[in-house]
């Protein structure tokens, strides 16, 4: 039995939630020693209680902040390609507990001005406590932002769409399309054709026909909820902006499966 199946039977017998939380404590204790050094080591660094990492990336300290920021200044490189960073505005969208905003005001500086929005409470109470020089904002999964119309430059979401509806997909895009600066830019990731290889049969004969394949039956918005994106989906979600970038990376065995990366200009 391919794991899409037995993840598709969790859900439907709603146990996913529990598998994943189990799936957590095991993580915690397989990098209880590498973690301890990480802090051992690294006394100045702040990090979030231990679940919050884990619904956001996994539990590992080194590569959750670290390594985070050699992806911030990734992320970084591609916002210079299409545009100028100095004075805009740039969101994190679904910025979790600042895993990657944490980094950019040192990152990019030249007197720009950070966001970081999410759905999650406590998420946000962390980062509002603990990261300076950053304005949090929590969302609720419906597709609503406190923010005036035209107002960011730059808006970045880092699997974030990977996690919600196809109703959803279209809501939000339709929220951060009204809060983008006309001319401004939004960098999104998606589970694209690398991640052919994870889908179940009938799922397969769904994305090969350019449908959105979805993966419910939790909680929309956390890690459980799962969606993947043909490229013809993302095509159409972007049909009233500009493509200008479709980045696809080879996977790198030992590394996990890249998600695309989608760079778009209002």
């Amino acid at each position: 039995m391919k794991k899409a199946e037995i993840s598709n039977l969790l859900r439907n017998f709603g146990l996913l939630f529990l598998f994943d939380k189990l799936r957590f404590y095991f993580q915690k204790l397989k990098f209880r020693s590498i973690n301890k050094k990480f802090k051992a080591a690294n006394p100045e660094v702040k990090l979030p209680p231990d679940y919050l990492i884990y619904e956001s990336f996994q539990m590992n300290y080194h590569k959750y902040y670290t390594e985070s920021i050699a992806f911030a200044k990734l992320m970084s490189t591609y916002f210079a390609k299409h545009i100028e960073l100095k004075d805009l505005n740039i969101l994190d969208w679904g910025c979790g507990p600042g895993r990657v905003i944490r980094h950019m005001p040192k990152m990019i500086g030249h007197n720009c001005k950070f966001y970081g929005t999410d759905y999650n409470a406590n998420s946000i109470a962390w980062c509002k406590e603990n990261l300076s020089d950053i304005e949090f904002n929590h969302n609720s999964l419906e597709a609503n932002l406190p923010y005036q119309d035209d107002f960011f430059h730059v808006i970045y979401g880092h699997s974030i769409i990977t996690h919600l509806s196809e109703e959803m997909h279209y809501a939000w895009f339709a929220e951060l399309y009204r809060v983008l600066k006309p001319g401004g830019i939004l960098y999104l990731t998606a589970q694209g054709d690398n991640y052919k290889s994870k889908l179940s049969n009938s799922e397969l004969k769904q994305y090969n026909a350019g449908q959105l394949v979805v993966r419910g039956k939790v909680k929309e918005g956390h890690r459980t909820y799962s969606a993947f994106q043909p490229k013809s989906f993302m095509q159409t979600l972007f049909s009233k902006v500009s493509i200008l970038e479709h980045v696809e990376f080879k996977p790198n065995p030992g590394a996990g499966i890249p998600q695309d990366i989608w760079i778009v200009r209002k």
